[in-house]
């Protein structure tokens, strides 16, 4: 005699059928939900802001993409990076770091010298910035270089300690040359003191030299006019990120004014430029994905200790120098890392 309350034989068979199907429905619903917050949970974010434009920086961001790629970071899998570019105008920065910070992004790369990592640095003290400048310590972004301190750190250029040696090879290039014109930003970190270091510099090598300032693009045709008026027999052009980033410009117009000139990256050179000697932009890039990956993991940037380049790159376009009439010497040509044909 059958118990009520019970369920038995085929009935209780059709009734367990139609749980299961239920269910099934359930986890069919549930599954992709979940999977999405799976996703959503695994991915990171990074917000990427420069001062120049992107078209000239697109070996570089190939360059920190790829150290990132290597260290298990791809984006479209488990990485977002959304980018900014201040497209060479300083006034857009705080705007745009603040347009990054409402993203939320797990850390901030800021590229193109200090005064982009101190609109981020002005924007957070919270969110973990890896940055590329100069000289973190003197433009007061970290505390020291081994203990930086507070939510930034990243990779010094010493860009502006080549100075020196620029000047030197630039003498070495062109032996004949007594005045040397100088561009430089007085916008620059470093101030009137930077252009006091050049120009002592220049008096121990026995050099002339004729400042010009140039702090925005307006002012490049107007100075280069000047300088042409003034008859120098070279140009030296200070390390500046804006001076970088008009770097297309700065070298068409020394050019047509028929001016050996010494630079502090390699992309002048690359570009008609005679001669650069500096860091890699490439190799600091991708060295900060792995600053990332750190931060990702759960390091503080305060405790990572900011990176110092050790090698330095001297690149010679010989087929600029000719075009100019300028005749390298064979010692320069052997002693640079690169010689452009």
């Amino acid at each position: 005699m059958a118990m009520t309350g019970l369920t038995t034989g085929s009935t209780f068979t059709a009734a367990l059928a139609r749980a299961a199907v239920a269910l099934a429905g359930c986890v069919a619903l549930l599954a992709p939900l979940d999977a999405a917050a799976q996703s959503a949970a695994g991915t990171r974010r990074i917000g990427f802001i420069n001062i120049g434009p992107a078209a000239l920086n697109t070996e570089n961001v190939a360059a920190f993409r790829a150290g990132l790629a290597e260290l298990g970071h791809v984006e479209g899998r488990n990485l977002v990076i959304d980018f900014r570019w201040a497209d060479n105008k300083a006034e857009q920065l705080p705007a745009l770091a603040a347009e990054l910070l409402a993203l939320k992004p797990d850390v901030i790369l800021s590229t193109g010298g200090p005064v982009v990592a101190r609109a981020v640095k002005a924007a957070t003290t919270t969110v973990p910035v890896v940055f590329i400048t100069n000289d973190p310590v003197f433009e007061k972004l970290v505390t020291s270089m081994a203990k930086p301190g507070g939510n930034l750190t990243g990779v010094g250029s010493l860009a502006n300690s080549l100075d020196a040696k620029r000047l030197e090879l630039l003498q070495q290039l062109v032996p004949r040359a007594r005045r040397v014109a100088v561009i430089w930003n007085p916008n620059h970190a470093y101030g009137e003191a930077l252009l006091t270091d050049i120009e002592a510099a220049g008096k121990r090598l026995g050099l002339t030299l004729l400042p010009w300032r140039v702090s925005h693009r307006a002012q490049l045709e107007a100075a280069f006019a000047e300088i042409a008026a003034a008859k120098p027999d070279a140009l030296f052009v200070v390390a500046d990120a804006v001076l970088g980033f008009e770097r297309v410009r700065i070298v068409e117009l020394a050019h047509s004014a028929r001016l050996p000139a010494m630079y502090f990256w390699r992309e002048f050179a690359k570009l008609g430029g005679m001669a650069s000697f500096g860091t890699s932009l490439p190799a600091a890039y991708h060295r900060t994905a792995s600053y990332v990956d750190r931060i990702f993991k759960g390091a503080k940037p305060g405790d990572l200790p900011v990176e110092q380049p050790t090698t330095f790159e001297f690149v010679i376009n010989l087929k600029a120098a000719k075009a100019i009439g300028v005749d390298i010497p064979q010692t320069m040509r052997q002693r640079a890392d690169e010689v452009i044909e």
